[in-house]
């Protein structure tokens, strides 16, 4: 086992004696090439001249530590305010890197925030059911239009005012400077509006504002983060054979070279709450293009340990102590973890020669589904292919099947060797948990690698690798009947239509990629998820 390193608060072990020798070269040329004091320094030459112009103006994250500092007394003192006139729930309405690192940090810290980054109207409706009297919503979107985050925003300073609450006070903006949400709450009066550093790309936000305003207002110590950021900086800075983050993006530069593309996250005690969620958009989307990178898999806990391995195309991580079945290792408090990836996913993306800072396909599933809520008629399923109980299978299904098991069984046939599954749960994420249940059943099942995103969160984070990265994965959607709607005020489709067109939007995308798509759409919701978990059984016997 590697030795760890010092006394620094953060620690990577590369635990495989031969991964870790194979490794030492690539982080002698990395040393060699000074990647990571010019990184620190924003040289933007790293990536090549193609990512050149991105990658000038997405670096100022690794200074965030310092830069970020002036934040934490507006923040600080909004806070105070808000306690004092007995507001007090905070409701985050944002997607992909502006809800991902506020979530982990704040249960982390275990302080209570509402995350709204869902279409699904019952659990927009549960966080309307809260206390609107003692709410504020901080409404975070970098590009200032963000179609979800904006349905939210509308939809809330409705139900303020029904209540007798003035919106305006109520609503906080996290945003780029000079977008249009900028403007609209400049013009609104809105209670605060925070600027994020626009040089910093979303999925490596969590230290501006987008992850510290609503986790600082939360009660969440932000303080510390930055401290712990600050002190795990200086070694990520260094050119040093020592450098974690050199060692860990060498690590999985090897693994990806022998065909081992997949990242298998597994908290084996780090007291981090969420991290695998947070980690997944920073590498699905930062890496996967242009045909490679590196897809996360975030499991349930260390009882994954050493699936990962069975077809060696996969490599284990443990968030926490190195235990056995993981090649790597990665410890120490949330601030230093989240630079220390950071660093590492832009040096992988060095290594795998790609562009760590650009989203190419990202937009393709939002055209979709835009072009859906634009032609209602282009957006209706027409019939399934079968019917089975409260699931409807909508997809290429074989001629004369006429079970929901034989279906699943077909389409898990259509797994290509090393590839994936990706299930794709476009439901309630607080009442339909139990959906989550789908992944380790399924991977038990076909013996493949299987990621679990719910919708359209992972649009905004996986969604950027399924299109462009490795071409090796099947892609199982699962939606519901709504027993509930919502309408987006001053908007011609609510928020069910919306998160209907998302779904299938993406999935036209990922068929003009020519991957297998099969959708289940469960017109009862508990009813439907134990027909498929009971289909399941029959297929795994």
């Amino acid at each position: 086992m590697a030795e760890p390193q010092g006394e620094l608060n953060i620690n990577v072990s590369i635990t495989d004696e031969r991964l870790a020798g194979e490794a030492a070269p690539l982080v002698d040329e990395l040393v060699a090439d000074n990647v990571a004091s010019k990184m620190t320094a924003q040289d933007p030459t790293l990536w090549g001249e193609a990512a050149r112009s991105e990658a000038a103006i997405r670096l100022s994250w690794t200074t965030l530590a310092e830069s970020s500092r002036p934040l934490l007394a507006e923040i600080d003192a909004l806070r105070a305010e808000l306690r004092g006139e007995g507001v007090d729930r905070v409701v985050l309405a944002g997607m992909g890197g502006s809800s991902l690192a506020p979530e982990v940090i704040t249960r982390t810290a275990d302080v209570p925030l509402v995350v709204l980054d869902t279409t699904d109207p019952a659990q927009v409706a549960d966080a309307l059911a809260g206390d609107l009297s003692r709410t504020v919503l901080v409404v975070s979107s970098k590009s200032g239009s963000t179609v979800e985050t904006d349905s939210h925003r509308r939809i809330f300073a409705k139900a303020f005012e029904a209540n007798g609450v003035d919106a305006a006070s109520r609503m906080v903006v996290v945003t780029d400077p000079g977008s249009p949400l900028e403007k609209l709450a400049t013009e609104a009066g809105y209670r605060k509006v925070f600027t994020a550093d626009p040089h910093v790309g979303g999925r490596y936000s969590a230290l501006t504002a987008f992850g510290l305003v609503p986790a600082g207002l939360a009660g969440a110590d932000i303080t510390g983060l930055l401290d712990d950021a600050a002190a795990a900086g200086e070694l990520l800075s260094a050119d040093s054979p020592d450098n974690p983050a050199l060692r860990l993006a060498a690590a999985l530069a090897v693994r990806h070279s022998t065909g081992a593309e997949k990242v298998v996250f597994a908290d084996t005690g780090s007291g981090i709450k969420g991290f695998p969620d947070w980690v997944e958009q920073l590498i699905a989307e930062s890496t996967g293009k242009e045909g490679t990178g590196l897809l996360p898999v975030a499991t349930e806990g260390p009882e994954a340990v050493g699936f990962a391995d069975a077809k060696d195309d996969a490599t284990t991580v443990a968030i926490g102590p190195a235990v056995a079945g993981a090649r790597i290792a990665t410890e120490g408090p949330l601030g230093g973890l989240m630079l220390l990836w950071e660093y590492a996913t832009a040096v992988a993306g060095r290594m795998l020669g790609i562009n760590p800072f650009d989203q190419p396909d990202v937009e393709a599933a939002k055209k979709a589904a835009r072009a859906l809520l634009d032609d209602p008629e282009a957006g209706k399923s027409g019939a399934p292919a079968l019917t089975d109980g409260t699931v409807e299978v909508y997809g290429n299904v074989p001629e004369g099947t006429s079970t929901l098991a034989a279906a699943l069984k077909a389409f898990f046939g259509e797994l290509p060797d090393f590839g994936y599954v990706a299930v794709q749960v476009y439901l309630d994420r607080l009442d339909d948990a139990s959906a989550a249940l789908l992944r380790p059943e399924i991977a038990r099942i076909t013996g493949a690698q299987t990621t679990f995103g719910w919708g359209p969160r992972f649009l905004h984070s996986t969604g950027q690798y399924h299109k462009g990265g490795h071409q090796n994965g099947i892609f199982l959607q699962v939606t519901g009947a709504n027993e509930q709607d919502l309408e987006v005020p001053d908007r011609p489709y609510t928020l069910g239509v919306l998160q209907k067109a998302q779904a299938l939007g993406d999935g036209q995308v990922l068929l003009e990629h020519g991957r297998p798509v099969l959708r289940l759409h469960l017109t009862d919701r508990a009813a439907g998820l134990a027909r498929v978990v009971e289909a399941l059984s029959e297929v795994g016997k």
